[in-house]
C-alpha cells in the first residue's frame, strides 16, 4: 500500500570539529521520503490531516516544500497572516508576499487555516490593540452589512475586512488570478494561543472582543467562511475558553453571531493523550453553554533529542523530559490522531514540516556536537520537523543528512493512507489502561480500523477479538496479512515503549508514548 520504504540500518559517523572528533548520533535515515513516487494526479490530500508551515512568505523553495507535504497526503496548510507584515505604515496595505503564498496554496489544491495575527507597534494599546472596543462600523454599531463601511477608527476591524475581502473564495484575488469558484482561504483562526502570554497579554475580556470584531467582519464579508477560536495550549489551570464564554453570554448579539465563532483549536505537545483529552475539555466546556462546535488539534507534535539540533549528549532521564527520539516521535503522531479523533477531533495538524528554526531566534544554527558548545550560546534547537532542515535554511543547516525526512513522515504518509482516503467514525476506546491501549474506527467502506499498542517496559503478546476473517496489520515499515486463530482471536506481538522520561502521568499510563503501534485494517464481513 502506498510506497513506504524500509529504514535502512542505524548509521553513525565521525565529524571533525575544531579538531575534535565527536561521535554525532544519527537516527536510522531513509533513502527516499515515503510516498515519493507518487504523481500529483495521485495525491490523497486528506481532509482530516494537515500540516503547518508548509510554506511560508520568507522561505526561497516552496516548491520543494510543497511537494514534501503532498507525498505524505496533507490536504491543509496552515499559517500565521501578520498584521504587521502587510501594514507597515498606517493605512498603507502591502499584500505581494502572501497573495503568492494563497495562490499557490490554490494552485497546489490545499485547503488553507490562516491565523490573524501580529499587530503594527502604531496599532499597539499596551496588551491589547488600539480602539479595538470602538464600534465596528462607521454608524457606531457593531451589528454590519457591506452596505455601512467599517469603521475607520477601528483598526483591528479595518484589517480583518481587507484580509477577507482579498482572500475569500471569489474576492479581490481569486478575480485577479482567476482562481476555480469555490478556491480561497475559508478558515480564519483568530489569533494563536490567546491563553498563553507570549502571544496574547491582553486577557479574555480583550479576546472575547478581538473574536467578536473579527466574527462580526468576517461573517458579514463571507457568510460562509469559518471563524475559529484561536488555538489554545491549556497549559495553565484557568480554562480559557470558559473565561470568553462568560463574556459572550450576556452579549446581545450573540444569537445572531452564533456567538462568534464556529469552531475551537486545540494544540497538543508532548503527551499524545492530551490531543483526545483537550477534545473532551473543549467540548464539555462547550456543553456548558449548551453549545456543540467542531474542535481541531492544528497543533501536535513532539521535539526530538536525539537527532540534530536536539540535544543528542542527553543521557539522563531528566535531562530529556518531553523529548522523544526519532522513533518515538513517529510513534506519537499516530497515537496523537488516534486519541483525538476517538475523541471527536475534527482534524489533526503536524507541527511542522520542517524544524525550520523551532521556538529560538532566526538565523540559530551550529554544527553537531555533544554539548561542548553549549558555554557559547545557544547549543541546541527543537527538532519538530517531519523534514530535517536543508542545507540553505536560515537555522539549524547544518545536519550531515540534511533535508531527509524522518520516521515520523512515514508515521503521517500512513495515516494518510488509512483514514485520509475516505470518510470514518470512532468506534471507542475498547483499551485504555496498560499494558495495551486499543482505539477503533468505522470507516465507510465498512473496514473496522484498531490503533494498538504497548505501554509498558517490555513486549506484549496481545490477542483480542475479530470481527472478519482477515485483517492487514500495517506498521511503520511495511505491512503482513493476520488471520484469526481458531478461537476466533488476533494475536501480535507489540514493542515495548522506551520512554518514561514523562512526570505526573495520571494513574494507569507508565509511558506517554508506547512503543510502536500496529494500525490492524479489518476487512468488512
Amino acid at each position: 500500500m502506498g510506497n513506504r520504504l524500509a529504514w535502512l540500518s542505524a548509521l553513525s559517523m565521525w565529524i571533525i570539529l575544531g579538531g575534535i572528533n565527536l561521535a554525532a548520533q544519527v537516527p536510522s535515515v531513509p533513502t527516499t521520503a515515503p510516498g515519493a513516487l507518487v504523481e500529483q494526479e495521485d495525491y490523497i490530500r486528506s481532509d482530516r490531516l494537515g500540516i503547518t508551515f508548509i510554506s511560508s512568505i520568507d522561505s526561497d523553495d516552496n516548491a520543494a516544500r510543497y511537494r514534501n507535504a503532498l507525498i505524505l497526503g496533507a490536504g491543509w496548510n496552515r499559517w500565521p497572516l501578520y498584521w504587521d507584515r502587510v501594514e507597515r505604515i498606517a493605512d498603507s496595505w502591502h499584500w505581494a508576499s502572501y497573495d503568492e503564498l494563497v495562490a499557490a496554496d490554490v494552485d497546489k489544491g490545499l485547503q488553507i487555516n490562516a491565523v490573524l495575527l501580529g499587530r503594527p507597534p502604531f496599532r499597539q494599546d499596551g496588551d491589547s490593540i488600539a480602539n479595538l472596543f470602538e464600534p465596528v462600523i462607521a454608524d457606531g454599531e457593531d451589528h454590519t452589512t457591506l452596505d455601512v463601511p467599517i469603521n475607520p477608527d477601528n483598526p483591528w476591524a479595518q484589517f480583518v475586512f481587507r484580509v477577507v475581502s482579498r482572500y475569500k473564495p471569489g474576492g479581490i484575488l481569486a478575480a485577479e488570478r482567476g482562481f476555480p469558484e469555490a478556491a480561497g482561504v475559508r478558515v480564519w483562526e483568530v489569533w494563536n494561543e490567546p491563553d498563553l502570554p507570549a502571544f496574547w497579554q491582553g486577557g479574555p475580556k480583550a479576546y472575547a472582543r478581538l473574536l467578536k470584531v473579527a466574527a462580526i467582519v468576517v461573517k458579514t464579508v463571507d457568510p460562509e467562511a469559518t471563524v475559529m477560536f484561536g488555538g489554545l495550549l491549556f497549559a495553565g489551570d484557568d480554562n480559557f475558553l470558559s473565561s470568553v464564554l462568560q463574556y459572550f453570554k450576556n452579549d446581545e448579539l450573540r444569537v445572531e453571531y452564533d456567538w462568534f465563532f464556529d469552531a475551537v483549536a486545540i494544540h497538543s505537545y508532548d503527551d499524545p493523550w492530551r490531543s483526545g483529552w483537550l477534545t473532551k475539555v473543549v467540548e464539555d466546556t462547550l456543553a456548558e453553554y449548551d453549545l456543540v462546535r467542531p474542535v481541531w488539534v492544528n497543533e501536535t507534535g513532539v521535539s526530538v533529542w536525539d537527532d540534530y539540533p536536539g540535544p543528542v549528549w542527553a543521557t539522563a532521564a531528566e535531562e530529556r523530559l518531553r523529548l522523544a527520539t526519532a522513533q518515538e516521535q513517529a510513534n506519537f503522531l499516530i497515537m496523537s490522531a488516534a486519541y483525538a479523533w476517538a475523541k471527536g477531533a475534527q482534524r489533526v495538524f503536524y507541527h511542522q514540516l520542517y524544524d525550520d528554526c523551532g521556538n529560538q531566534a532566526a538565523g540559530s544554527d551550529f554544527p553537531p556536537h555533544h554539548g561542548e558548545l553549549c558555554s557559547e550560546g545557544t547549543c541546541f534547537g527543537h527538532a519538530f520537523g517531519l523534514y530535517r532542515n536543508p542545507r540553505e535554511a536560515i537555522c539549524f543547516s547544518q545536519h550531515p543528512f540534511a533535508n531527509t525526512p524522518r520516521p515520523v513522515a512515514f508515521a503521517y504518509r500512513l495515516l494518510a493512507e488509512i483514514f485520509g482516503r475516505q470518510p470514518f467514525d470512532a468506534a471507542g476506546i475498547i483499551g485504555l489502561r496498560d499494558p495495551v491501549t486499543t482505539i477503533a474506527f468505522a470507516r465507510d467502506d465498512g473496514a473496522r480500523i484498531i490503533v494498538l499498542w504497548n505501554n509498558t517496559d517490555e513486549e506484549v503478546r496481545h490477542r483480542f477479538k475479530a470481527n472478519s476473517s482477515q485483517a492487514i496489520a500495517h506498521f511503520l515499515n511495511g505491512e503482513r496479512s493476520i488471520l484469526p486463530a481458531t478461537d476466533g482471536r488476533y494475536s501480535l506481538n507489540l514493542k515495548p515503549a522506551g520512554n518514561f522520561s514523562y512526570p505526573d502521568l495520571e494513574a494507569g499510563r507508565s509511558a506517554a508514548i508506547g512503543g510502536e503501534p500496529v494500525i490492524l485494517v479489518e476487512s468488512p464481513s
